[in-house]
């Protein structure tokens, strides 16, 4: 972090925010001047670009739904009404759709895009299709003989024997070079994109804070919707109707989760039945189909369906008995039973048909179709959730309707979330009548959904039933409150319901519509203990509006086949059960106005099932009622009601049952007026609030508005006038306290009604009482709730997703009625309502009084106008003026919630000042005067307060800063929007206050820059952005002069004022922030972040480079800006940019280079945010003309290095997409100028750019993003060729890691060094995981896209290359780098699959080749190069082929032929000669490619290659370089490293020719101490090094700095390998070369260098690994000359037998075929003439490096033990006869030593072996050698430091355990039991017990040692170790101390032999005899 004082320390000079320019002044005068046609035309700014839009709310059904016609209803229900009603009211911004996101935003205009695009033909995807088409072919397994020398003469294909192919026409005619120059920049400018923008990725919008997300606009609230249709519906007899009940229950959550469905199939004959108590028929009541709504889908969700039958006589088992027994399809007897039944069932219906009793149903789980719905709303909530949402979205308000709007809004081609299922089912349970009750149900479904069910009584029957997803526009449906829904065709037959769900869990949605709906569910009744004939009971329902029969108003729902509405419904009948359960589900609609007198009648039955005549069905048992409405608060809950069982007396409704007055005439009552009745109300309303607090609040606001009479009754409460003020007051501030559902419902009326508060002041008893205060407390409140409540979601920005839909579509300013009432009903024609008994002139004086001042600014008075309407509102308090001023004086924690969600606040501000614009017509009224100057005081304190509490909260944790984000959007969002309505030079004024205070706030640079840069990225996101910046203002002219001379700045003079001013336009000078005051903001932001070098600055660059990226796009791709004279403004405005991004070219990621510390390319996540240290060079270039001088004369050591932290590769190419932007729609002149006047480091740097662009741009392939390919452009094939020339001539930084690169080969040691060029690995666009989603025509079209835009950047770039060089002789001087490079390239395009590309190649390589010749007399040179290029190019290029090449030089040779002006000179000879040298080099192609998958083979061949051009010192050289890289590429470094040791020796040979320097090498002899193989460099003979003839050796690497590069890259690749002792003998050498040139700086970092590797041998020492060698023979005459070949194979580390021998055994095995290839197992030696002549075999053995005993003493380190190896080891157990293993002493060993040719490591992995010896140990001499190095072992194990317990517990346990087979006892009992007979064996004898002797020693040592180092519970083990021990130890007593007395006798030496090597027998030579007997 930084300290308080990092800002004048840290801080660049040009952070602070200018002062903006007068921005209203400065236009003013540019429209009075005569630039106002210019800014006519380029200038298109209205005035006032927002508009009032009133946008008619949908309504789902064909009429909206309103209350009953009748009397006047309430004031509460008039309000809610007009909420629901009325439009939405929102500002829109007329030119929005112009700006930001662009043209392709939407994913399906960038679809249609893409099919515009023509597809762009590349090199890459030829070769793939061609490969593709190619079946492979088989591999030649044979290599030239050692005596078929490669030489550069030799020709295998004769190139007359080909077709040339197509040339070019007139290219041995050109004569003017202009004409050529015209042609080819038109070819160049046609069919040329106009959007660049437009070809690249589509935007990122996690990153775009300026998308502003409009709010989803409120509706009504739906779940997953599916359709049911009942099909069929029967049961094995067809007697009587049955009627269908269908609802949704939650068996976990214990809730009925729908209302009731109900449906029929009954036949005409039965509906005939009951016609007489079914008058009507309404077609509503008709539906089958219905579609239910599912919030919260659970797999414990059912779909029950109950049936019932008309009552008739009997219980419900008699009932159900006939259809579980009969069917109608039996005859006899049972068809009689049927009729009779079947009649007996006609009767009952007759004459109790308006009955229904209990018959069975059904339940049906709907787990597949929820498990669908279910994964749908996780995949929805997981594609829109984003990190900074609440976690709770899930259950939030758009979180039910998250997964509503996918179940209902499928489109009729989408895919439907599930398939459409009928469900059939053949039993139906039947009804238990002790057990009808929900509780009961849900008992049952959970031991349903368990599989527990209890055995229940079924009936066979038939139910099916189609379930299917809701699709958008089912037509013929209607609400659950019977309304018609869009579509709904005339004449339907069957129509659709919507059932009505009851949700689980509360849903957050607001009330959009009126719905007023009771539910009255009758439950239990209990008659047990009643005397009288209570049996069939059933209960009529009514709904009442007075006391009398008639009062009984018809809103109860009907149901199936009935009428719409009853006035009465009756419950189901239990037979004969006195204490019944009911379960029926009555439905009312209730009225709008609600009195007191509105009540549920209950009226008891007894019903008779026998007939009795005279006498009715019916038998009154009792009353029941309940008052709707309590203290005006409708009643809901659970009631548990008293009965009476007389008649009711009157004004009964006016009191509860309960609470009846003592009457006249007692009541009786049943049970003595206790509760026996219970029953559930509930309501669904959207008038009702059903909470106390909301309800008082809206109770005392109508009060205020409308006539009433005191005292009011609230609840329980009773309010006089004076107290109401109070009261009112207390309801505002108790708002809060409300229910979070209920608030969510009715959150659009409360928010209205408190901010009509907010405005209106109240005239309370004579006295004016203002709320302002109390109501922003309490919306402050309110706002805050909603905020912090998990179940409500947020978006993007951390907006309450209500609260922004609210201001967004709902909010308009507060209406003040014209009508006031006061009490006693007078009406006055006054401002406000006012409530008292007081006179009307009193109130009136009053009112106009505060008409005529402001209650928040009492010295401010209105302002009159002529208008009566426009009057009123500005002589009234304004809500803008009033929110603002609240804003500013709220205190302690209002205050911190008000900043906290700020964004509310600043929206309801912003919206109100536009209504407020538009409604007093103030847009015609300059913006300066539109506001006041006490509100623009206001706004400005609002601003400075949010500011200050962003820093304050910046300082805090993680959590508070966060907030601050938030916060800090909210008011970029706020300025936005003003810039719209005020004095934008205020705005503007804001925005500096702003950015200077938060500089002055923060300590940590990349979080103030972070918040600016969101802060800006808002504010640049504005539509009218351009002209806020006066990009149409010459960039030249000064602020202080509002007139500029239009002809003076177009002015074309060439003077030096004019080459200033062009200059000026590219630097961010004070004067360009002051003008284009956003833009220059902007731009310092980037520029302080790109400077900046604090810890975590990636990020921030990564914003600053985005956010100009995506501005740049909005421009590219808006439409008002597509006239180039635009587009030219523009980007003028832009040109400072360039110059900031030349700045940064050490920062950018070079995407040509792999990583130097993975050896891989970087991917687009890798965002590196440690330093990395820039090439000095680099940093030369970069700050070697900072100060804008011409030349400069800084040297190297005078610029001081910069740590900077490197971009990521998409930063990088954002920042590269923007340059070429500008450079692109920059006018020309401008460029040309600029560049002309730049200075040479200054070309450099932008050289260096478009080699990075080249690179950053080039396209990879359509099916592989990371695979190698390469650019070839039909239109700029040749744009590297080019570029790379020009970066060569100059000697910039570039130019130097051009060289460098060049140096290494061109791709060569990619990943060793940061300044190594050419990676062509780089990720495509896409990320890897985003192309797995991606189908093959998404990919394919993908590739078009990014094929067009690699096409286009690249014709860019040449158009820019165009204004900067100009080719020319320089090409073939002295320096020939540059040739070499042109050659390779035209080389690469010849051999290119296209033959268009080939053509244009041919002819360019012949044009130089006939320059070189004529014009520049020096062809030898080409020649040369063009040679080197094409072995280099062979060597390297993957994608080369030698087919097209061939042609092409055919082609080339036709030429020659037909250019008549050459013919007498010998140039056709000589071309003829160069091409038959490149056709030889084509035939070790050929040899190359047969062994591309064998890397030992394809190593041999180029080795063989590069000895044949022993001739040739630079194609050797080549080569060597070329065996560099392959090895590079499969790891090999060390081999790499060897070869580039080669090449500098041969270098070291030439040098030493030239002139004698004692600081250079002596020719390779110098090279020893590296390699003892280098000598062979030396094999050169003078006369071909002779310097400077014909070209030969005079290519960059034979130079001293060509040495030292080689060096360099050697020792880097030896330090890669890991030996590091090597590193110093290179730098040996490298050293005296620089200490003689004075390289202080390179001197620094390669001792630097050195001092790691020196640190690392101490680090790493021995736990280096070096290799792996095997021995590997071949067999067979397949294998042509390798046959009887042995060799030693170098393999990577830790590398099995296994490994090596699978790969052998895998590649030769698909050469010659599985059968015909064979691994000989052991290592015995081969016996040919018992192997089979038609099979290959191979021989694989692991050995060991062998030195002699000498040796080791000059072999002390492990590295020297693994270095420089000749001789290698391998043993073969045997015994003498023929088995490999046998007896200790019958066990032989043969020892086998290979010498190879060359010292490992050498510039190849595999040597052949050149010497063979074979030595034999006797029995006695194993077991000595075994004892030795178990001996070893532990004595390794005892010294260890620091000790390792458990390797010293292994290594005893293998020398002392008691278990241990063939161990050191049996040994010493095979060989020390005896002393041996032969004499020749005693001191073999001997020196095996010397060495058990120490042995025994250094096992006592191991045990002690083990003592010291064991735990507490290792103590038996160690006991038993030390008995172990201690028993072999007695053992081996007797036989080590046993002496042989003869030993030890003087023994005379002979004097020759002094080491007895030659006579040991141990070591004598193997013999043959002894072989045989084996």
């Amino acid at each position: 972090m930084f300290t308080l004082s990092w800002q004048c320390t840290f801080t660049p000079p040009f952070y602070d925010a200018v002062d903006p320019v007068d921005f209203e002044n400065y236009l003013m005068a540019l429209i009075n001047s005569h630039s106002h046609e210019l800014l006519q035309e380029l200038g298109d700014f209205p005035e006032d670009d927002l508009d009032l839009v009133y946008k008619p709310k949908d309504c789902r059904t064909l009429q909206p739904s309103l209350p009953e016609d009748g009397p006047e209803v309430d004031q509460h229900v008039r309000d809610c009404i007009q909420i629901y009603l009325r439009d939405w009211l929102i500002v829109n911004r007329k030119t929005q759709e112009n700006s930001g996101t662009g043209n392709f935003s939407r994913s399906g205009s960038r679809k249609d895009f893409q099919r515009t695009l023509q597809k762009q033909i590349f090199e890459s995807d030829e070769t793939e299709s061609r490969q593709s088409e190619q079946a492979d072919e088989g591999l030649v397994m044979r290599l030239p003989g050692e005596s078929q020398k490669t030489t550069i003469t030799s020709c295998e294909f004769d190139l007359r024997g080909l077709n040339p192919e197509s040339r070019l026409k007139n290219l041995l005619h050109l004569t003017n070079v202009n004409d050529l120059e015209k042609q080819t920049e038109e070819a160049r400018k046609a069919n040329r994109h106009a959007e660049i923008f437009a070809l690249g990725p589509p935007m990122d919008e996690e990153d775009a804070v300026e998308i502003r997300p409009i709010p989803e606009c409120p509706k009504e609230h739906m779940g997953y919707r599916i359709i049911v249709k009942l099909h069929t519906l029967r049961f094995d007899i067809d007697i009587e109707p049955l009627f269908a009940t269908i609802a949704l229950y939650d068996c976990k959550e214990r809730k009925k989760i729908s209302e009731n469905f109900h449906c029929d199939l009954n036949s005409e004959v039965f509906k005939q039945y009951l016609r007489t108590h079914t008058p009507s028929v309404a077609p509503s009541s008709q539906a089958r189909t219905a579609i239910f709504s599912i919030t919260y889908p659970s797999p414990d969700i059912f779909l029950v369906v109950k049936l019932e039958k008309v009552l008739q006589q009997g219980e419900i088992s008699d009932c159900a008995e006939p259809y579980m027994v009969l069917k109608d399809s039996d005859g006899g007897k049972t068809k009689e039973k049927i009729e009779k039944l079947k009649s007996q069932a006609e009767n009952f219906c007759h004459r109790l048909g308006k009955y229904r009793m209990p018959f069975a149903w059904i339940p049906i789980s709907l787990q597949n179709c929820i498990n669908v719905m279910t994964l749908e709303r996780e995949v929805s909530d997981s594609e829109n959730g984003n990190g900074k949402t609440a976690a709770g979205d899930r259950r939030s308000s758009l979180g039910g309707r998250r997964f509503s709007d996918r179940g209902s809004s499928l489109d009729e081609g989408s895919t439907s979330p599930f398939k459409p299922t009928t469900i059939t089912q053949t039993t139906f349970i039947k009804q238990e009548g002790d057990k009808l009750s929900d509780e009961d149900l849900f008992k049952y479904l959970a031991d349903y959904k368990r599989s527990l069910q209890k055995r229940a009584k079924c009936i066979p029957g038939l139910l099916k039933l189609e379930i299917s997803p809701v699709y958008d526009g089912v037509s013929g449906c209607l609400t659950p409150e019977l309304l018609p829904v869009k579509p709904f065709p005339e004449g339907r037959a069957r129509l659709i319901k919507e059932v009505l769900e009851f949700p689980v869990k509360e849903v957050y949605v607001p009330h959009t519509f009126y719905r007023n709906v009771l539910y009255v569910y009758p439950q239990r009744l209990n008659f047990a203990n009643r005397l009288l004939s209570a049996r069939n009971i059933t209960i009529k329902i009514q709904f009442m509006c007075g006391e009398d029969v008639k009062n009984a108003l018809p809103v109860i729902f009907g149901k199936s086949n009935g009428p719409e509405f009853l006035d009465e419904v009756c419950a189901a009948v239990t037979y004969h059960n006195k204490a019944p359960d009911f379960y029926d589900e009555v439905k009312i609609k209730l009225p709008a106005k609600l009195t007191e007198k509105h009540h549920l009648l209950f009226t008891f039955y007894h019903i008779s099932c026998q007939q009795k005549v005279g006498t009715s069905a019916e038998t009154v048992l009792g009353y029941s009622w309940l008052p709707i409405l309590t203290n005006d608060r409708l009643q809901t809950g659970h009631y548990c009601l008293p009965v009476a069982t007389e008649k009711l007396p009157a004004n009964y409704s006016m009191h509860s049952p309960e609470k009846l007055p003592v009457q006249c005439t007692p009541i009786k009552w049943v049970e003595g007026h206790k509760g026996v009745f219970n029953v559930e109300v509930q309501a669904v309303s959207s008038v009702h609030t059903q909470d106390n607090h909301l309800e008082k609040f809206l109770t005392l606001c109508h009060a205020l508005e409308g006539p009433v009479t005191f005292p009011i009754r609230v609840m329980d409460q009773k309010i006089t006038e004076n107290s109401l003020e109070h009261e009112l007051k207390l309801s505002i501030i108790q708002l809060s306290s409300s229910r979070l559902e209920p608030l969510v419902l009715f959150l659009h009326l409360v928010l209205d009604k408190l901010f009509h508060l907010t405005v209106q002041p109240m005239v309370i008893g004579g006295q004016t009482a203002t709320f302002s205060q109390f109501t922003f407390e309490s919306v402050v409140s309110i706002v805050s709730s909603l905020h912090n409540s998990k179940d409500l979601s947020k978006d993007q920005h951390g907006r309450n997703c209500l609260l922004a839909s609210y201001v967004y579509y709902v909010f308009r300013l507060p209406d003040v009625q014209k009508d006031m009432y006061i009490a006693g009903g007078n009406v006055v024609d006054v401002r406000y309502n006012t409530v008292g008994r007081i006179s009307a002139a009193t109130v009136g004086s009053k009112l106009a009084k505060s008409r005529t001042m402001s209650t928040s600014n009492p010295d401010i008075a209105g302002t009159q106008s002529a208008d009566e309407e426009v009057k009123s509102i500005m002589s009234s308090k304004h809500f803008h003026e009033e929110l603002a001023l609240q804003m500013v004086v709220s205190t302690n924690m209002v205050r911190e919630n008000v900043f906290k969600y700020a964004w509310f606040f600043f929206e309801l501000l912003v919206k109100s000042m536009a209504q407020y614009v538009h409604i007093v017509d103030k847009q015609e009224v300059p913006r300066r005067s539109r506001f006041s100057n006490r509100f623009k005081d206001d706004i400005s304190t609002i601003v400075n307060v949010v500011t200050s509490e962003i820093g304050a909260l910046l300082s805090k944790p993680v959590k508070e800063a966060e907030h601050a984000e938030k916060m800090n959007i909210s008011l970029a969002f706020f300025l936005y929007d003003l810039l719209s309505l005020m004095d934008r030079g205020f705005v503007f004024n804001l925005i500096k206050h702003y950015c200077n205070q938060l500089s002055g706030k923060l300590n940590s640079l990349p979080t103030l820059i972070s918040m600016r840069l969101e802060f800006l990225r808002i504010l640049c996101s504005h539509e009218h952005y351009l002209n806020l910046n006066l990009f149409f203002v010459a960039s030249s002219s000064a602020p202080a002069s509002p007139c500029p001379s239009i002809s003076s700045e177009n002015s074309s003079s060439c003077s030096s004022f004019q080459d200033n001013r062009i200059v000026s336009m590219f630097d961010l000078s004070p004067e360009f922030r002051q003008k284009h005051f956003l833009t220059g903001l902007l731009f310092t932001e980037l520029d302080a972040a790109l400077d900046s070098e604090a810890e975590g600055i990636s990020k921030v660059q990564r914003k600053a480079i985005n956010a100009i990226h995506n501005l740049l796009r909005s421009h590219d791709l808006d439409l008002r800006c597509q006239k180039i004279e635009i587009k030219n403004k523009i980007a003028a405005l832009y040109l400072p940019l360039v110059s900031t991004i030349l700045d940064a070219i050490p920062q950018l990621h070079d995407f040509s280079v792999l990583d130097s510390k993975t050896g891989k390319t970087r991917s687009l996540d890798e965002e590196p945010d440690t330093a990395t240290m820039i090439n000095p060079n680099v940093a030369m270039a970069v700050a070697g003309n900072q100060f804008g001088l011409k030349s400069s004369s800084l040297t190297l050591s005078s610029v001081p290095l910069k740590m900077y932290s490197t971009l990521s590769p998409e930063s990088t190419r954002n920042l590269l997409t923007c340059f070429l932007w500008i450079m692109k729609n920059a006018e020309q002149t401008v460029i040309q100028k600029w560049l002309a006047y730049l200075p040479i480091l200054q070309l450099n740097r932008i050289l260096d750019l478009l080699y990075m662009c080249v690179s950053c741009f080039e396209y990879k392939g359509k099916q592989s993003p990371d695979k190698v390919s390469t650019l070839v452009l039909q239109k700029s094939r040749d744009v590297k060729a080019r570029l790379e020339e020009a970066l060569l001539r100059g000697e910039g930084a570039r130019g130097e890691m051009m060289r460098r690169w060049k140096t290494a080969g061109n791709d060569r040691f990619a990943g060793l060094n940061e300044n190594l060029r050419w990676r062509k690995e780089q990720t495509q666009w896409r990320q890897a995981n985003e192309r797995l989603n991606m189908t093959k025509a998404e990919m394919d079209q993908e590739a078009i896209m990014c094929g067009n835009l690699a096409t286009e950047a690249n014709l860019t770039i040449l158009d820019v290359l165009e204004t900067i060089m100009q080719f020319g002789d320089f090409l073939f001087e002295e320096e020939v780098e540059q040739c070499s490079d042109l050659c390779q390239k035209v080389l690469h395009h010849c051999s290119s699959a296209l033959e268009s590309t080939r053509s244009q190649g041919c002819a360019t390589l012949y044009l130089i080749m006939r320059y070189s010749f004529s014009s520049t007399s020096n062809f030898a040179r080409v020649k040369m190069q063009v040679t080197m290029s094409l072995a280099s190019l062979v060597g390297k290029s993957q994608d080369f082929n030698e087919e097209y090449l061939r042609k092409s030089l055919r082609s080339i040779l036709a030429y020659a032929e037909e250019d008549e002006d050459m013919q007498s000179t010998m140039f056709p000879m000589q071309v003829n000669e160069l091409l038959n040298n490149l056709n030889s080099i084509l035939s070790d192609t050929v040899k190359m490619r047969a062994f591309q998958k064998d890397p030992e083979m394809l190593m041999d061949l180029m080795y063989r290659i590069a000895k044949g051009y022993q001739t040739s010192p630079d194609l050797r050289l080549t080569w060597l370089q070329n065996m560099a890289e392959k090895h590079v590429k499969v790891k090999c470094y060390t081999e790499a490293a060897m070869c580039l040791v080669h090449a500098a020796a041969l270098v070291a040979e030439y040098l030493s020719l030239l002139e004698d320097c004692s600081y250079l090498p002596v020719g390779s002899v110098s090279f020893q101490n590296i390699s003892s193989n280098v000598i062979e460099e030396s094999a050169v003979s003078d006369d071909i090094l002779t310097p400077d003839e014909d070209g030969v050796c005079s290519g960059r690497y034979f130079s001293e700095n060509g040495l030292v590069g080689l060096l360099e890259q050697a020792a880097e690749l030896f330090s890669q390998a890991g030996f590091y002792e090597t590193v110093n003998e290179v730098y040996k050498i490298v050293l005296p070369v620089l200490e003689a040139h004075r390289d202080f700086r390179k001197l620094s970092s390669t001792h630097e260098k050195l001092k790691k590797a020196y640190d690392r041998i101490i680090t790493k020492g021995q736990k280096r690994m070096f290799g792996t060698y095997f021995r590997v023979g071949f067999y067979g005459a397949k294998f042509g000359d390798l046959d009887e070949k042995e060799f030693i194979y170098k393999e990577p580390t830790i590398t099995k037998l296994p490994e090596i021998a699978h790969r052998l055994e895998g590649f030769y095995g698909n050469c010659f075929g599985e059968h015909m290839m064979e691994v000989i197992k052991d290592s015995t030696p081969v016996d040919k003439s018992k192997l089979d002549p038609n099979k290959a075999y191979i021989q694989i053995t692991f050995v060991e490096p062998y030195f002699e005993d000498y040796e080791m003493k000059y072999r002390m380190t492990y590295f020297e033990k693994n270095y420089n190896l000749r001789r290698f080891m391998y043993t073969t157990p045997f015994t003498l006869d023929g088995r490999p293993r046998g007896d200790l002493s019958e066990q032989y060993k043969r020892k086998t030593i290979l010498t190879t040719v060359h010292a490992f490591p050498y510039i190849k992995t595999r040597i052949n072996v050149m010497q063979k010896e074979e030595f034999i140990l006797t029995p006695i001499e194993v077991a000595i050698e075994d004892m030795q190095k178990k001996t070893l072992e532990l004595a390794v194990a005892t010294s260890q430091e620091p000790p390792d317990a458990k390797m010293l517990q292994m290594v005893l346990q293998g020398s002392v355990g008691a278990t241990v087979n063939q161990g050191p006892l049996e040994v010493a009992q095979v060989f020390l039991a005896e002393i041996p007979a032969d004499p020749k064996l005693y001191r073999h004898h001997n020196k095996l017990r010397l060495c058990f002797k120490e042995f025994i020693m250094r096992c006592g040592e191991a045990v002690e040692k083990n003592k010291r180092l064991i735990t507490f519970e290792q103590k038996e083990y160690q006991q038993e170790l030390k008995k172990n021990y201690n028993r072999l130890k007695e053992n081996l007593r007797p036989m080590i101390e046993r002496k042989i007395p003869d030993l030890y006798k003087p023994v005379v030496k002979p004097p020759s032999d002094a080491r007895g090597i030659l006579h040991r027998s141990s070591f004598r030579k193997y013999d043959s005899q002894v072989s045989q007997s084996s």
